[in-house]
């Protein structure tokens, strides 16, 4: 299956210049869905993690039904002043601003291994907050795995220079 074939994209979403890649047309196809989460979980298998965490919001989507399938726990990382409890929190920059990312300060144990999922990498800045995050809370990073690399934007390619690894199911080129 080919899941490039279920990703719409967008132009000029969310502003000017952007072709937004939508997985909403993959994960409403249940063979697709179902597809990209049995590839998900076949590559994160080759790494050793306890604890999966994932980037608000579509990271969730994914990131709950591989925590499911491996039994392993599920930790949001959210956007600010979602979470109710005390935080650790990174500020970043977007391609298209800045954002800023938390996560419940008990959510990790020291030397715990985490496995990020998100839908889509760019640039990596959400990525990287998402390292720092867990990173200052006492874990470490085992595996990135994205669904999407925009692969001209070198978002995978600045995490794994930066001694990450990192696993995407499919590639386009970033608009």
């Amino acid at each position: 299956m080919n899941l490039k074939d279920f990703i719409r994209s967008i132009p000029d979403y969310p502003k000017k210049g952007i072709l937004f890649r939508d997985i909403t047309t993959l994960i409403k196809d249940e063979k697709a869905f179902a597809n990209t989460i049995d590839q998900i979980v076949k590559r994160s298998k080759k790494y050793n993690f306890n604890k999966i965490a994932a980037i608000e919001s579509r990271g969730f989507v994914f990131a709950s039904a591989v925590s499911y399938i491996l039994k392993k726990p599920f930790i949001m990382l959210r956007k600010k002043n979602k979470l109710p409890a005390e935080v650790h929190t990174v500020d970043f920059e977007l391609e298209y601003g800045t954002a800023t990312i938390e996560v419940h300060k008990d959510s990790f144990n020291i030397d715990d291994k985490v496995l990020i999922i998100d839908d889509l990498i760019a640039t990596g800045g959400t990525a990287e907050a998402a390292a720092k995050l867990i990173e200052i809370s006492g874990g470490n990073v085992a595996c990135f795995v994205f669904v999407i690399n925009l692969f001209d934007l070198n978002g995978s390619d600045n995490l794994i220079k930066k001694g990450y690894k990192v696993e995407n199911l499919i590639e386009f080129p970033g608009h």
